[in-house]
């Protein structure tokens, strides 16, 4: 549906109707995608109708939505309550929102429920997005699965920011039907209520965030955001394997293995059978029966322990025992007899066996000590024979009339630790923008040779962000990766910019990457019109990344300007 609506700014073009008439108790809020000619880019431009004092409290919880800056919450751009003259350029009450491309979730939740992994990242940054509306005292509203917007990135949106009315409380339990219908899906034609089904978790906060029960519901949306946090404490039902279909539950690792190996050991038995061995908590565990020592065993000392035998089974060698006959010891003691063992005697030597050991070892002591000195005599002679020879040799040198000359520093080797000569400019074959963090929006992208074409007064500039110069807190920083055609020796930069405060970092590297950590700091400062970057050492690339790290005030918000990069090659 294509239109116009008048009492817009000239700067917004309306292109579609986007979702149906919202009717509030002051008017009706119309919401369109639009184009801003300024800066060439679609946004969401919500109209209410009538303008003037009516739409003034939707203008004022704008404005407050204005100092945000959270991917999960559509950023306000512009707002005006108008004139509450229709015809008259600017005599609409608007609100301008940032434009979120994606899938909707009620067009998501069509197919069925969300996996329960999706589920926690999608409501943990919604709750926190709101959590952070509520800490400026902003109640958010309109947290339905329509207005809900799954980006292609994996972030989560929320458009049309603020409705016209909204309450804390109201927040809560809207996150609370939003995770319901995340658990259940969207399916016309079944009845309401759709049975409740999911991680026990998961199905015990919806229940809280919905409930009105003193004491039953949740205190915040902030709580709410802590308790998606955390990681599950549930493990899966039917012995610990994961449910068909939930690749967010599935142990299908070594985790899973080991928990399902346990399980079937736990139910094995002993004898085999299927049923497990149940013992009384109150007998004690049977003990292995003792073999019966059999002829011609020898009971060791060593071997307790391991084939045990009964000490009452083996029976004493004759002789080794008699009775007491009264003669000494106590009455009734039994005594060893006199042929207990008469072999040979198998015991360790006495002094007098160790002899000749002991005339070894004297021997080797005396040539230890004999021996050590002499090796520390023979050690100093070298050292002092190396050390005269030396001197002989200098005093020969200055009798002759020589002067021993010592090596100086040349001008080269003085100037090594500097930065490398810069050589000829090195002319790129091609840029693009380079944002791995960026939410899918062009940074004027076809602007970006302008940054190499010779001519400093054309430039490339980044999107206007809000709220902060980091980028809005949206993002670490945006680039411009340069592809010089083949690897090369480099020694620094030039660039020449309109918008001086600019913080950049240089980064190289050889081969092209998707993330900022693929290219290696070469250089960084903040730019000042003109600006050399020299290279601390010759650094050989083929891509060299202009990396953006801060913004400077534009005016209607945070921007950079880059006019020129010229690439130095080491001389």
């Amino acid at each position: 549906m294509t239109s116009t609506v008048a009492g817009l700014p000239e700067r917004y073009r309306p292109l579609d109707q986007v979702g149906p008439d919202e009717h509030t108790a002051t008017g009706v809020i119309q919401t369109w995608r639009a184009k801003d000619r300024i800066l060439n880019r679609d946004v969401a431009v919500r109209v209410h109708t009538p303008a003037g004092p009516a739409a003034h409290a939707w203008i004022t919880r704008a404005l407050t939505a204005g100092g945000l800056a959270t991917p999960a919450l559509a950023m306000v751009y512009d707002a005006s309550e108008g004139s509450g003259d229709p015809q008259a350029p600017g005599g609409a009450a608007y609100v301008v929102n940032e434009w979120i491309d994606g899938e909707s979730l009620s067009d998501r939740l069509l197919q069925g429920p969300l996996p329960e992994r999706e589920i926690r990242t999608v409501l943990r940054r919604l709750a926190e997005g709101v959590a952070e509306a509520h800490r400026v005292g902003l109640a958010v509203g309109g947290l339905t699965p329509e207005n809900v917007v799954l980006r292609p990135n994996g972030l989560v949106g929320l458009r049309g920011v603020p409705a016209a009315d909204g309450t804390v409380d109201g927040d809560v339990s809207a996150l609370g039907e939003l995770l319901h219908v995340c658990l259940t899906g969207l399916r016309p034609g079944e009845p309401e209520p759709r049975p409740l089904h999911g991680p026990s978790d998961l199905v015990a906060l919806a229940r809280r965030a919905r409930s009105t029960e003193a004491g039953q519901g949740l205190s915040s949306v902030a709580a709410m955001a802590a308790i998606l946090a955390e990681r599950p404490r549930t493990r899966p039902a039917s012995g610990g394997r994961a449910e068909p279909g939930r690749a967010e539950e599935a142990d299908n690792g070594w985790l899973g293995r080991l928990r399902d190996r346990r399980v079937d050991e736990g139910a094995a038995t002993v004898n085999g059978s299927d049923e497990p061995n149940r013992v009384d908590p109150t007998t004690l565990p049977p003990v292995p029966p003792l073999r019966s020592a059999q002829s011609g065993d020898t009971v060791l000392v060593g071997g307790l322990g391991g084939d045990t035998v009964d000490a009452s089974s083996v029976a004493p060698p004759p002789g080794a025992m008699r009775p007491w006959d009264g003669r000494d010891g106590d009455a009734g003691a039994t005594v060893f007899g006199d042929d207990l063992y008469t072999g040979p005697y198998t015991g360790p030597y006495t002094d007098s066996t160790d002899v000749a050991d002991d005339e070894d070892g004297a021997r080797r002591r005396k040539l230890v000590v004999l021996g050590l000195p002499l090796l520390a005599l023979l050690v100093v002679v070298g050292l002092a024979w190396w050390v005269g020879t030396s001197l002989l040799s200098v005093a020969g040198s200055v009798d002759e009339g020589s002067t021993p000359t010592l090596p100086v520093p040349t001008q080269s080797a003085q100037e090594e630790g500097d930065a490398p000569a810069a050589g000829g400019p090195v002319e790129p074959q091609s840029a693009e923008v380079f944002d791995p963090e960026g939410d899918g929006e062009p940074e004027n992208d076809r602007d970006v040779p302008l940054t190499f074409d010779g001519d400093p007064s054309t430039t490339w500039s980044t999107l206007t962000y809000r709220g902060s110069p980091a980028f809005g807190n949206l993002k670490p920083g945006v680039g411009v990766l340069y592809d010089l055609g083949a690897v090369q020796a480099l020694s620094g930069v030039t660039i020449e910019s309109p918008t001086p405060g600019v913080t950049v970092e240089i980064r190289t590297g050889e081969t092209p990457a998707g993330s900022l950590s693929g290219f290696d700091v070469a250089a960084d400062g903040t730019l000042e019109g003109t600006t050399e970057l020299q290279f601390d050492e010759p650094v050989e690339a083929q891509y060299v990344l202009l990396w953006i790290t801060g913004l400077v005030d534009g005016g209607e918000g945070f921007v950079a300007r880059i006019g020129e990069l010229t690439v130095q090659s080491a001389g």
